[in-house]
């Protein structure tokens, strides 16, 4: 999947910062991408990051065509990350965090998918647990906002950091977040593993 993010999205920015022609630079990403494909069928292995960098380079083509702007193709992915983050926030705000939301049918009660709230120790585990995927989409949008603001009013050429900023803080960010989240279940005896060793028989 990092491949299939980076390498088109590294072929539209280069391009563009070479030739300058909006068009042909979506022409090549877009080829970048397809190629990639090839070689995945090729190889017989799943098409599933191919097709999702089709409609990133697909909706980012259309953002920069309807403006004429190339900085614009980065557009979507900013204002993704800053919905993205919101949701998630408001998530824990409201005390229903989404880690929470996608763990809750595998324990507590399985007939009550909320019965995980009534445990706080659960609660706040799964608020820190989605702090963490918030993190790099806030990172992202503080980042690459002021890039796409610069560039757009003509403050300074931060195009090529724009690109170079999109493919750094894409997957390495969210490896990062995956990792801390492995590193806070792994820091000990967690409030899930507490659950469930009150259910056998001999926690009981």
């Amino acid at each position: 999947g990092m491949v299939e993010t980076a390498i088109p999205t590294l072929t539209f920015t280069i391009s563009y910062i070479v030739n300058e022609d909006l068009r042909l630079s979506i022409i090549l990403g877009v080829g970048a991408a397809l190629l990639l494909g090839v070689l995945r069928l090729v190889r017989r292995s799943s098409l599933q990051y191919v097709f999702t960098s089709l409609f990133g380079i697909g909706l980012a083509a259309v953002f920069a065509m309807r403006s004429g702007n190339a900085e614009d193709a980065f557009l979507p992915g900013i204002i993704y990350n800053a919905v993205y983050a919101v949701v998630l926030s408001l998530s824990v705000l409201v005390r229903w965090p989404v880690i929470g939301l996608m763990i809750g049918p595998f324990i507590g009660n399985k007939e009550d998918f909320t019965s995980w709230r009534r445990d706080p120790a659960v609660v706040t585990l799964a608020s820190r647990l989605t702090w963490l995927l918030v993190l790099p989409c806030v990172i992202r949008v503080l980042v690459q906002y002021p890039l796409w603001l610069a560039e757009t009013n003509d403050w300074a050429n931060t195009f090529a950091l724009l690109g170079l900023s999109k493919v750094a803080m894409g997957w390495p960010l969210q490896v990062a977040a995956f990792a801390g989240m492995v590193w806070v279940l792994a820091r000990g005896r967690t409030p899930l593993e507490r659950a469930e060793a009150a259910d056998t028989p001999e926690g009981r």
